[in-house]
């Protein structure tokens, strides 16, 4: 959308961020506690279906984070579930995320194959690198000779390989990383599924803009957000290649604003501090700053994602605002509770967004 309009155009997407682990996106004691169930996310997508938002995505992960909440404890796998949730949906993209560490690119190259067929043309792929160790040394899948660098220097030859694999009747190849000889996989999707990541490395940005489709940003101020945007979008254009651009935003509603502030902030009390702490200390952080930035603001901490609160219209008010400072192309969106939340969204905030578009059907 431009930057000068002022209400968000089709072209704005619009989706969701499925709870494939236990808990969702809040990290509460008083939060809802969306389960890591393929039910629980099958109904959240055919809702976000029937109210016309365009794209599920889930992420992939494989240990949780404890604490009183037992946080992500139990989670799902993304490709097999998205690809149930492909056959259960017809018309919004559906977006599966993929470790490349875990993956031969062989392997991933026709899942994602067999999900786009599955999908009819609707299906993603959000490449994520690998940089929680403690997921991976879990299963002896954790390389301890691999910088940062070293992980997307990894994960451009992966990439570079699965596209070849797509299409090529044959691949050979000798590299740093893989070695394929007179690798097939055929059929080849058509067409290719969309590639997405995220990141906000020099390098995470550069591989995006080589390789990908859509880019998931964050950033401390809309400002921040949209200089980043303009950034990958300008390193994409050098390469010859347009990308979209994305940013995730947690929705808590209710009939007025008083209420939904009072609503955040009873979530935000019962913050799972262990759980938090644990969380910072899968990124790296040594116990004293992780506990450091988790007591600072809890009630705030307790959300991964930046959040929108109040009634429908200041809810549209803001996702309009965020988009279109931000120039964004799309939003994806957090609810506390995946059903009803997701259902009065729908009812009432996509309406003001996309006047005249779709409205809810029954999700069951």
């Amino acid at each position: 959308m431009s930057a000068q309009s002022g209400t968000p155009t089709a072209e704005t997407e619009y989706g969701i961020f499925l709870p494939i682990g236990s808990g969702g996106w809040i990290v509460s004691e008083t939060a809802p506690h969306p389960e890591a169930s393929y039910e629980y996310n099958r109904k959240a997508a055919v809702l976000a279906e029937s109210y016309g938002l365009d794209f599920i995505m889930s992420m992939g992960k494989w240990r949780g984070y404890g604490g009183t909440t037992a946080h992500w404890e139990h989670t799902l796998e993304s490709i097999t579930m998205m690809s149930g949730l492909a056959e259960a949906t017809e018309r919004v993209k559906v977006w599966a995320t993929i470790h490349t560490n875990l993956f031969n690119p062989a392997i991933a190259a026709k899942m994602y194959t067999t999900m786009q067929e599955i999908s009819g043309g609707r299906a993603g792929m959000n490449i994520v690198v690998g940089s929680y160790a403690d997921e991976f040394r879990q299963m002896g899948m954790w390389r301890e000779d691999l910088a940062h660098a070293d992980r997307y220097r990894y994960t451009e030859e992966w990439t570079s390989l699965l596209k070849r694999l797509w299409t090529e009747p044959s691949v050979t190849h000798d590299g740093e990383y893989f070695q394929l000889d007179d690798c097939r996989s055929l059929p080849h999707p058509s067409p290719m599924p969309t590639l997405i990541s995220a990141g906000r490395s020099d390098t995470g940005l550069n591989f995006q803009a080589r390789h990908c489709d859509g880019s998931f940003l964050t950033a401390e101020t809309l400002t921040g957000l949209r200089d980043a945007s303009r950034d990958v979008k300008k390193r994409a254009e050098k390469q010859g290649r347009s990308i979209r651009t994305y940013s995730m935003l947690t929705v808590v509603m209710d009939e007025t604003d008083e209420k939904a502030e009072e609503r955040r902030l009873r979530y935000g009390r019962g913050a799972d501090i262990e759980a938090l702490v644990n969380m910072k200390r899968s990124w790296g952080l040594p116990l004293d700053k992780a506990l450091s930035l988790t007591s600072e603001r809890p009630e705030d901490e307790a959300f991964q994602a930046p959040f929108a609160t109040g009634s429908p219209e200041t809810v549209a008010g803001r996702i309009r605002e965020i988009v279109e400072s931000a120039e964004l192309d799309g939003l994806m969106l957090i609810f506390p509770d995946y059903h009803a939340d997701l259902a009065a969204f729908g009812e009432a905030v996509m309406p003001l967004l996309r006047p005249g578009g779709a409205t809810g059907v029954s999700a069951e």
